[in-house]
């Protein structure tokens, strides 16, 4: 017999589908829970017109005064000035006052038109972030990123990680300081050629911007839209458990910068390890700018740096717009495009200027490139208002603090991490799952006799350990804008996950054991 020639096996690759595949299929999956999850609600509290108005789970509204006295009888323990004072803006959770509702299922005409619904409710930012796609094809066209980079490499041949290190650094207070993820879209087309043009990979450009930023907003210490509004709808202070909170902040930004620098090292020494390998020729296509050398084209002009001046210019001012003036994304927005109109004069004319045609196209081109990005961010409203919508979101709260009622101090403790590890998928917003949940779960630590403070710190842990994964957040739109797969991502995110909560939970039971 001829010896058989041996076949190689055939391995087994999961494949994971794209991001616009996973909200649909998540969509579909949040219509058939409202069929399932009991619907139910809380009364809401809110403040307008300088009274409080109480709106009971039946829709039915009653005004009442705006005073200590009236919160008191609520049950509600928040001072009265976080109201007046604009300090808590969305509607508060009322305790000990929840009721099951006739069912509200879902039809399948929700999945459509939550899509649509979920886009206009998500307008701000898409429109923030096509003006940004725009301004980088204008920066693109006029050649100044070509050249930028050219000289940039130049200097830092040899000390390469140094770049990651400072923008993990700064990007990780950011997000400890005011929250700074979503506006982190804006940082990616000015890096991403950078750590492409080093020798780094697409995971690298995420780690150092969105995972950095995502690990400061979870050790969150002063940030209003965190740990600032979850304290007041706990009815405490922003300032208790801050020191503990400060180190937590140093030990994870430590542990995020080792393991980046542990997998930049070994990306840089065999471009084969990298996780996202699968996909490096088309990313690279996508974001690499590759200098030409030293000819009239790639020649570093006076032009060209103003025109990158100006550009840099735009994302310093964005972080103080957010963090001193209360700027939101419309205002981001008629930022950067004022600063567009001025690139996009300067790039027209000249001797080499592409005329309006040429930066007008540019500007339409590059806003193209990113319509994905903004849809994605459409989609994954969708799905919150799907549940919304059901009565089901206060159903899984009202369950969770049954479920932690009576438990010693820290069992407790890492049950509500877990608890909030969940609730973080159903609501992303951390804003939004701070006021609908602390006036319900923060007073439970009273009856454990552990301070509110850890609650607060718990649902930080907790919501962001589930945020680096959840596509109803912001990692779909990330991963979108730079075409990485999912399932990538995911084999190099999960022992970041374990970390924040094995770290976090230790920390946490700490704090209940000292006090």
């Amino acid at each position: 017999m001829d010896a058989q020639v041996e076949k190689p096996k055939k391995h087994f690759k999961l494949r994971m589908p794209g991001a616009f595949v996973i909200l649909f299929i998540l969509t579909i999956v949040a219509v058939a829970a409202t069929w399932m999850v009991p619907a139910g609600s809380y009364s809401k509290l809110s403040y307008s017109h300088s009274s409080l108005q109480v709106t009971n789970p039946h829709g039915k509204v009653t005004t009442v005064p705006s005073t200590q006295k009236e919160l008191d009888k609520l049950g509600v323990k928040i001072n009265i000035k976080q109201f007046t004072s604009g300090g808590i803006t969305a509607p508060v959770s009322i305790p000990n006052t929840y009721q099951r509702l006739k069912q509200r299922p879902a039809s399948i005409g929700a999945v459509p038109t939550s899509m649509v619904e979920g886009t206009i409710e998500a307008v701000d930012i898409m429109v923030f972030i096509l003006v940004l796609g725009g301004l980088i094809g204008v920066v693109k066209a006029s050649g100044a990123f070509e050249s930028g980079l050219l000289a940039l490499t130049k200097k830092t041949k040899g000390h390469e990680f140094l770049l990651i290190f400072f923008v993990a650094v700064l990007m990780v207070l950011g997000g400890t300081l005011c929250g700074i993820e979503e506006e982190a879209v804006a940082f990616y087309p000015i890096l991403v050629p950078i750590f492409i043009a080093m020798g780094y990979d697409s995971i690298v450009s995420v780690g150092a911007i969105f995972l950095a930023s995502s690990i400061g907003t979870c050790f969150s210490t002063i940030n209003p839209f965190s740990v600032v509004i979850a304290s007041n709808a706990a009815g405490i202070d922003f300032t208790q458990g801050l020191t503990e909170r400060i180190i937590g902040c140093i030990v994870a930004a430590g542990f995020v910068i080792t393991y980046l620098h542990w997998y930049s090292k070994k990306v840089k020494a065999d471009p084969k390890f990298s996780y996202s390998y699968d996909d490096r020729e088309e990313f690279n296509s996508m974001w690499e700018i590759a200098p030409t050398g030293e000819d009239g084209k790639s020649k570093f002009t006076t032009r060209k740096k103003l025109i990158l001046i100006l550009f840099v210019i735009t994302f310093p001012l964005m972080v103080w717009g957010v963090m001193s003036q209360g700027w939101w994304f419309p205002t981001m927005a008629a930022s950067f495009l004022s600063f567009a109109i001025i690139i996009m004069f300067l790039t027209a004319t000249g001797k080499n200027g592409l005329g309006e045609t040429g930066v007008v196209d540019a500007f339409v081109k590059g806003a193209s490139s990113l319509v994905g990005v903004s849809l994605i961010i459409g989609l994954a409203r969708g799905i919150n208002l799907v549940l919304n919508n059901g009565k089901i979101s206060d159903t899984m709260l009202e369950y969770s603090s049954t479920l932690v009622a009576h438990m010693s101090g820290p069992m407790f403790i890492i049950v509500m991490l877990l608890i909030f590890f969940l609730l973080g998928f159903i609501v992303p917003s951390s804003s939004g799952l701070a006021v609908l949940s602390m006036p319900i779960l923060a007073p439970l630590a009273d009856t454990v006799n552990i301070p509110r403070y850890v609650v607060v710190t718990a649902y930080q842990f907790g919501q962001y350990a589930m945020l680096f994964l959840a596509p109803t957040g912001l990692v779909m739109a990330t991963l979108q804008m730079l075409n990485m797969k999912y399932s990538h991502w995911l084999r190099f995110v999960w022992p970041v996950v374990v970390f924040v909560l094995v770290f976090g939970g230790a920390l946490l039971v700490t704090e209940v054991l000292i006090n």
